[in-house]
């Protein structure tokens, strides 16, 4: 999407990740609660490759990646872990399409970021593909071409739908400090450049094509300025991580037209609060920026604080349910 264009999005939605293991569940409960803005269901439970990392790995042209015990590494060819990501992919998208019949409006794909991606990527000789700028642009580029080609299968399996691209960047804030330990644990790899990070980031943002798109983080200290100059439409984060030091990031991005993706719904077990309580937090924000009250369900799309991998399957319901019964309480007492 155009960096020029304000884009508006549905007031709820999920994260990504699903309990269980059983794709035509997941995508009956997604597309059941959210029916204005669901989400291509991740399914971690069912093992490697269909974890964050392995399901993006398996997305990658020209790149492959297999199971080790310190994690997944580059390797030469596609092999048996490939083969299970592409699968489980195939089978979350085959009860995807089933269950968007005849839909019309906004569909969520997820992925991870290049950033947290070469993070957790391992080289042949086990150290992050971090510490190789020039295995991060190889990276990055195999990752832009992979997803273009998975928001076009979407798009073709789902035709009324705007597909709207996520990419998870949950370490990004660690890659930016130089925080991301060595394969030994003894040192860490040194801070990537801001701008190379940006660049990156609009780099692979681009295989949304025509679509908006998303970047999550549920780390604390996201950093609002350097994603909305990559050129996303909106930033997705933990509303219980943010503290008074990102008010003027936040002020900003919604003065600049950018979207706030507000996970304000726990995302394991917890007993849920009324809806208006959900997000009371949300509007002593708005009060304390100054921001015009009618501006809110504009701006704000309620989610859960993260994904709801780690839920029984009947609070992940009751969660995502909750999303839009607090995203409509804002819309209709924004003060």
């Amino acid at each position: 999407m155009s960096e020029n264009t304000q884009v508006t999005f549905p007031a709820a939605t999920g994260v990504g990740s699903m309990p269980g293991g059983d794709a035509r569940e997941a995508a009956k409960t997604v597309t059941g609660s959210l029916d204005d803005f669901p989400h291509l269901a991740e399914l971690p439970a069912r093992g490697p490759g269909a974890d964050m990392i392995g399901r993006t790995a398996g997305m990658l042209v020209e790149l492959y990646a297999r199971v080790e015990p310190s994690g997944w590494r580059l390797s030469d060819r596609p092999g048996r872990d490939t083969r299970r990501a592409h699968a489980w992919l195939r089978e979350d998208l085959d009860a995807l399409e089933e269950f968007t019949q005849g839909y019309e409006g906004d569909l969520k794909v997820q992925a991870v970021g290049p950033w947290t991606l070469a993070a957790a990527l391992e080289l042949r000789n086990g150290e992050a593909v971090l510490s190789d700028p020039g295995a991060c642009r190889d990276l990055t580029a195999s990752l832009t071409e992979g997803l273009r080609l998975h928001v076009a299968d979407v798009r073709r399996r789902v035709p009324g739908a705007r597909v709207v691209l996520q990419l998870d960047e949950p370490s990004l804030t660690a890659v930016l400090r130089g925080q991301i330990r060595s394969a030994s644990g003894y040192r860490t790899h040194r801070a990537v450049d801001r701008q190379i990070v940006e660049s990156g980031l609009r780099e692979v943002l681009g295989a949304s094509g025509p679509g908006p798109t998303v970047v999550h983080s549920c780390a604390p200290d996201v950093p609002f300025a350097l994603l909305r100059r990559a050129g996303t439409d909106a930033v997705s984060f933990d509303f219980g991580l943010l503290t008074e030091r990102d008010d003027d990031a936040i002020g900003e991005a919604v003065e600049g037209g950018t979207r706030l993706f507000a996970g304000v719904v726990p995302g394991t077990d917890a007993a849920l609060s009324d809806p208006a309580g959900s997000v009371m937090g949300v509007r002593t924000l708005w009060r304390r920026l100054g921001l015009r009250p009618g501006l809110l369900a504009e701006a704000v799309t309620v989610t859960p604080a993260c994904g709801l991998a780690g839920a029984s399957p009947a609070y992940a319901r009751q969660a995502l349910a909750h999303c839009v019964r607090a995203a409509r309480s804002l819309a209709d007492n924004p003060e």
